[in-house]
């Protein structure tokens, strides 16, 4: 069974830092890339980093490029967002996805359709 499990979302006061995490199971995760999004209520759900399979490529929403880093440990199956400088606006459901091109090394995918695989999410609030 397919599984993509987020944690590390919590409460944090304006200026803080968390770090997320996404582990994979039930396929191959080390071969494909994987995707953070979020979605505040009310809101579309937004993009907010990537990084292909390997880990050698990443990319970044507008809104975040700055303060968050994605990066990736292949070998415990596991996808990370380090994020800096979080602002309320920041307060959002993260969801990790994996993509669907297995070993694919061009630039990573921004628009949900790219994903197949989506986890539960994780509640990251930010107040000031």
């Amino acid at each position: 069974q397919v599984r993509l499990v987020e944690s590390g979302g919590g409460s944090v006061q304006a200026g803080g830092s968390l770090r997320l995490s996404c582990v994979g199971s039930g396929f191959s995760f080390g071969e494909f890339g994987t995707g953070w999004f979020r979605q505040a209520p009310g809101k579309e759900r937004e993009f907010v980093a990537a990084i292909n399979w390997i880990g050698e490529s990443t990319r970044y929403g507008d809104s975040v490029k700055d303060k968050f880093i994605i990066t990736r440990e292949n070998a415990k199956n596991t996808v990370h967002l380090q994020m800096y400088n979080l602002q309320p606006d920041d307060t959002a459901a993260y969801f990790c996805a994996a993509d669907s091109r297995r070993y694919y090394s061009g630039r990573p995918f921004s628009s949900p359709a790219d994903y197949v695989h989506w986890g539960q999410g994780t509640q990251v609030t930010v107040y000031s």
